[in-house]
């Protein structure tokens, strides 16, 4: 499947690269990051633009995280209007303020640095009310981060993208974990504080 992935970069060229950051963003199974190693990879041999081919995966990305966005602001409020039990409805509370007031840190990490996160992130900041603006200026930047660095070592490395696809996954999965795994333990211990608070 890689191989056949990678023979149609050229084929399809940027709209390829835009179709496959959007979905992605969407959390839709699609190996983007390779995408954009390949077609940074065929800008390094001049099939392609290399300049364009950032230009195509950031504007898909970021329209993937529009929409992602908007779901969330949609479903959000769907799921708000079900009855909650106080406990949860304080704990849902309170992850939507800290999504309000720190949410864009968020936003801009995952668009890179813990990319398998980022279409949940763009879920949840649309469910909790992220201020627009906030969490456009943080996508972009993120994902101005994201596209510069695998389009950039598509290019820089062409003729081992497929072993540079697999560390790169390997480390963007491991790095996803981690930050999912020290996110529980900050939320099981201030559960655990308000469980033992006297009443």
């Amino acid at each position: 499947m890689t191989e056949t992935l990678l023979a149609l970069v050229p084929v399809y060229g940027l709209g390829l690269v835009a179709v496959a950051t959007f979905l992605s963003c969407l959390a839709l199974p699609v190996p983007s990051s390779l995408v954009m190693l390949a077609a940074g990879g065929f800008a390094a041999a001049g099939d392609l633009v290399l300049w364009q081919v950032a230009g195509a995966a950031l504007v898909g990305a970021v329209a993937g995280d529009q929409v992602g966005y908007r779901l969330g602001r949609v479903g959000g409020r769907l799921f708000a209007g079900r009855s909650l039990s106080p406990a949860r409805a304080r704990l849902m509370g309170q992850a939507a303020d800290y999504l309000r007031t720190r949410g864009a840190t968020a936003v801009f990490l995952s668009r890179w640095l813990f990319s398998p996160l980022g279409p949940y992130v763009n879920f949840a900041g649309g469910a909790a009310g992220l201020p627009l603006g906030a969490f456009t200026r943080a996508g972009v930047a993120g994902e101005a981060v994201w596209v510069a660095l695998y389009v950039g070592l598509g290019a820089v490395f062409a003729d081992d993208l497929l072993a540079l696809a697999d560390i790169l996954g390997n480390a963007s999965g491991l790095l996803a974990a981690l930050a999912v795994a020290v996110a529980l333990i900050f939320w099981l211990r201030a559960a655990l504080r308000h469980r033992h608070r006297p009443a």
